[in-house]
């Protein structure tokens, strides 16, 4: 039977079922709908065949004229509408004005609609009519515009054919003002006015919502006197104690009815059977069910149809498709298009799929008229089965069927084609739902917001967020993050900050430590200090601690604009004031002052703590020491050093900041006598302090000191660190005199290896082409590895080495076993190769490895240009 549906529907419906597609998960959909953007269906048929045959069912059933009324009213002005109206030539009767407000779905446009018919004339409003244009405004819950219309009520020429106080009280009744109604009922019967069955029952009905019980009493009382008293009457007892919760009663009164063989409306069955539902009491429920089945006088299916709708709220999915069914083959029961959308939804947000296309199956072969929940749920299938493309043509020929998206059909289209990576789409969709009054959930505005920030889309993202914004809907703070983050990346920092001072309020938006640090760096790329130390301060002030490197950078931009001493202080002032100060404030500012060369400040930021009353610590000294040498103020580094020893003990930190701070001042040789010093005193320097001795040295070429540094660094019991080696086989590759100068210390062959080890002696002479080592040329990254741990200079080196050498097929394997090992080859990588082959007249090969460059994002250098 369900390939026979399949069939009579579509051949693409039998693909997706022969194919087992469909299945009961989102999870299991996306394997066998990959979400990537095809020109074709499931079982390879084209998109615009399946879309096709949904809308030709949806066309179904259609009235032309009503779609032509509604196009008219939403197209044109007031004016132009009324007379393009006046032109089709209506015959206005209450059925046909009911049919057009019922199929309306733009309050706005029935409300123009009622308006238009109730001035043409030889046809006055009825008490129908009225009824049905509060009810379309109370289910959009606009019961404000609903009493501005009641209060204009007297005022519309036509109003004051029908019976003025029945439509003024009936309608503040379904308003939900049934206390406005009730005055305005005392006032008509002081009048000696009198309402008639219908409002009467219009009125009955509001109070009982409203759980006005005592006037009902009342209510009912009249009601009888007047002899109203009907099924309708009856039917509103029954949901007055079951509101009550007096089910007992109601049970009783029900089958006194039945009894008394009272004429019985099923709406007064229905009203227990709901009643009984919500109390978890189905098996009741079920047996009054079954006990009115043979009662001829009430009709089925609304009892049935209730049953259906409370068997799904309770989560009995599965009972409600199994009683249907059986109906459905029993007594040829068929439930109205709602409630077939009531369990589509119900499906849908569990996910199961094939449930649902049997339903749109059954409903298609009932030929039920579809309406726009129908639609929208279909949509939502589509969504959800991974049709991507069905789903966007099926949105963008929406106009051809008249179809209105909800909000729960745009969250899960815009949300599909986020999954889809369909951006743009996705971004156009967001905008015509707010064009159409529809807004989008948080987490909607959010995925899409996300998705366009990853794609770098600035100018949509910030239409979204202000969308957002416009709705007083609250995006998940980490789209905030990246939204300030991408405006300060295309250096709108001001931008970045105005979003941030209007989203930064109490409980309402939290900021990451890293949207705070983006800012302010985008207004220290800015020279913007003041903005930048403006922004550190607040983000202390939302619990984020900035770190040093923070400090440093805002300070350094702080201290290049003008009145900068003025600025810097003002900052430590309001610093200082956040908390008690302690040394950790202070260095930070002496450390920032030095990074910007600004020694006599770091100087002031010391003496200010000192005069505040406290105790700088080390951290303080060695930072103050290097403000001096940052700037290269020799002499007072010395003066400064020189003091301190005199009033403290002289730790290693203290020293070593000394030697490392001269070195790169480019005074090796001053750094030298403090290591010297420093020995003397029984301390031992830090590697840091022999790296740049090393490198100090190696600058100026002198080598036999370098062969020094290295003998003493082997003699504290420390190996040369990998920065120290990679320097050595630098120089080395271009120049022979340090392997010269190694010769000279004689410690060029260093230990005997009772594993035929190199030493380090004999890898500077074999980088220096002075040791024969071709019989390790194949392998020499492993021979280094005796020594460190390699990383992409020492393999850049390695390929330099080996180019020089006329080895270009052992270099191009070294590539491959770099990139094996998981190092990531840079611009020299790929340069030194290029020139290598170009140098040895390869060049078709050189080319080659130009064109890798190239599409790495890499350039080549000038020397391997001029091969080019």
């Amino acid at each position: 039977m369900l390939i026979h549906k399949c069939l009579r529907f579509g051949s693409f419906t039998s693909e997706i079922f022969n194919k087992r597609i469909i299945v009961c998960s989102f999870s299991s959909l996306n394997t066998l709908f990959p979400l990537t953007p095809t020109p074709q269906g499931p079982g390879n048929l084209p998109t615009r065949d399946v879309a096709l045959s949904f809308k030709e069912w949806f066309k179904f059933g259609q009235d032309p004229l009503i779609r032509q009324i509604f196009k008219i009213l939403s197209s044109q002005d007031d004016a132009l509408a009324s007379l393009a109206l006046s032109r089709l030539g209506l015959r206005l009767t209450e059925p046909f004005v009911l049919k057009v407000l019922n199929h309306g779905e733009d309050v706005l446009l029935c409300l123009k609609f009622f308006d238009w018919a109730g001035r043409q004339p030889g046809y006055y409003h009825t008490r129908a009519s009225f009824n049905a244009i509060f009810k379309i405004l109370c289910k959009k819950k606009l019961m404000s515009f609903m009493l501005d219309f009641l209060d204009t009520y007297t005022k519309q020429r036509y109003m004051h054919k029908v019976r003025f106080h029945d439509t003024v009280i009936m309608g503040y009744a379904i308003a939900g003002k049934p206390d406005v109604a009730l005055k305005l009922f005392a006032k008509m019967r002081f009048q000696g006015l009198d309402l008639d069955s219908f409002s009467y029952h219009v009125l009955l009905n509001a109070l009982i919502e409203e759980n006005c019980f005592d006037v009902v009493e009342v209510i009912l009382k009249q009601i009888r006197m007047r002899g109203f008293d009907s099924e309708v009457t009856s039917s509103m007892e029954i949901k007055s104690f079951c509101k009550q919760n007096r089910l007992q009663e109601a049970w009783d009164f029900l089958h006194g009815l039945k009894s008394n063989r009272r004429k019985l409306s099923e709406h007064a069955v229905v009203a227990l059977v709901n009643a009984l539902c919500e109390k978890n009491k189905f098996e009741e429920a079920g047996q009054l069910m079954k006990e009115f089945q043979e009662f001829s006088e009430v009709n089925m299916d609304a009892i049935y149809s209730v049953w259906i709708r409370d068997l799904v709220k309770a989560g009995k999915v599965d009972g409600a498709i199994e009683f249907m069914q059986s109906k459905r083959l029993l007594e040829g029961y068929v439930p109205g298009v709602f409630r077939y959308n009531f369990l589509i939804c119900k499906l849908l947000m569990q996910n199961r799929l094939q449930d649902v296309f049997d339903l749109l199956m059954e409903m298609q072969e009932r030929k039920l008229f579809p309406d726009k929940v129908t639609m929208n749920a279909a949509l939502c299938f589509f969504c959800k089965a991974g049709m991507v493309d069905v789903a966007l043509e099926f949105y963008k020929s929406r106009s051809e069927f008249g179809l209105s998206l909800n909000s729960m059909a745009y969250n899960y289209l815009i949300n599909t084609l986020c999954g889809d990576g369909s951006f743009e789409e996705a971004y156009q969709v967001l905008k015509n739902s707010i064009d159409h009054g529809y807004c989008p959930g948080r987490k909607t505005f959010s995925v899409l917001a996300d998705a366009l920030s990853r794609e770098g889309k600035l100018d949509k993202l910030e239409e979204v967020v202000n969308a957002s914004l416009k709705w007083n809907i609250m995006l998940s703070d980490a789209v905030y993050d990246k939204y300030i983050t991408a405006l300060c990346k295309a250096r709108r920092v001001e931008d970045a900050y105005l979003i941030h001072g209007d989203l930064n309020r109490p409980n309402k938006v939290s900021y990451r430590e890293k949207t705070y640090i983006n800012m302010i760096r985008g207004f220290v790329k800015s020279t913007r200090g003041d903005m930048a130390s403006r922004v550190l301060i607040e983000m202390q002030e939302n619990g984020h601690t900035p770190k040093r490197n923070l400090y440093r950078a805002v300070i350094r931009c702080l201290l290049d604009m003008d009145n900068s001493e003025i600025q810097f202080m003002k900052l430590l002032e309001v610093q200082l004031s956040r908390h008690e100060p302690d040394c950790r404030d202070y260095n930070f500012f002496i450390d920032g002052a030095g990074h910007a060369k600004k020694p006599e400040l770091a100087r002031k930021v010391f003496e200010t703590m000192t005069r505040n009353g406290l105790v700088p610590n080390l951290s303080s000294y060695i930072l103050l020491l290097q403000s001096y040498l940052k700037s290269e103020r020799i002499s007072d580094a010395l003066s400064f050093f020189r003091d301190l020893c005199k009033t403290r003990k002289m730790e290693r930190k203290l020293y070593n900041t000394m030697i490392v701070g001269l070195c790169k001042a480019r005074k090796p040789d001053l750094a030298l006598e403090f290591v010297r010093d420093m020995k003397d005193k029984g301390l031992v320097p830090s590697l840091e302090c022999y790296e740049e001795l090393v490198k100090s040295f190696c600058s100026n070429k002198d080598y036999d000191s370098v062969a020094k540094i290295i003998c003493d660094l082997e003699k504290v019991g420390r190996y040369p660190s990998s920065f120290i080696i990679n320097v050595l086989l630098f120089h080395s590759l271009n120049s022979r005199e340090l392997f010269d100068a190694w010769s000279r210390s004689g410690n060029l062959y260093g230990e005997e290896s009772s594993y035929g080890r190199l030493t380090l002696g004999e890898l500077v002479g074999i980088f220096s082409a002075q040791i024969r080592g071709n019989q390790h040329i194949e392998n020499l990254d492993e021979m280094i590895q005796q020594f460190f741990p390699l990383d992409v200079f020492t393999y850049n080196m390695l390929l330099r080495k080996l180019c020089m050498s006329e080895t270009m097929d052992f270099a191009e394997k070294l590539f491959d076993r770099m990139c094996n090992r998981g190092y990531k080859p840079n611009r020299w990588t790929y340069d030194i190769l290029a020139h290598g082959f170009f140098k040895h007249g390869r060049i078709m090969e050189g080319r080659e490895w130009v064109y890798k460059m190239i599409h790495e994002g890499f350039s080549p250098t000038e020397s391997t240009k001029q091969f080019m």
